[in-house]
């Protein structure tokens, strides 16, 4: 399931990112670590790992996508009843 919140993305508020440091991460980085990097390099942000995705520093699987497989009681979402907020 893609998530809603980051629109799969992974990464929550992206549109503080300047389009010209946007275009530069979509064309010669790994987008993820592309924003990473730049989350790094400036310091007045929101721009976050998407807190439905992941724990603040990397995800629960695959960026922007809840694998099914992982719900329930027991994985990463049990704090939420175990469904992604998004669900």
């Amino acid at each position: 399931m893609r998530c809603t919140r980051c629109d799969g993305y992974g990464f929550i508020n992206l549109e503080q990112i300047p389009e010209s440091d946007m275009a530069w991460i979509e064309e010669h980085a790994d987008f993820n670590d592309g924003v990473f990097k730049w989350m790094r390099d400036h310091e007045d942000h929101d721009v976050a790992v998407c807190d439905c995705c992941g724990d603040g520093e990397g995800w629960h699987d695959e960026p922007g996508v809840h694998n099914e497989a992982q719900y329930g009681k027991n994985g990463p979402y049990a704090y939420n009843g175990g469904l992604p907020e998004c669900w």
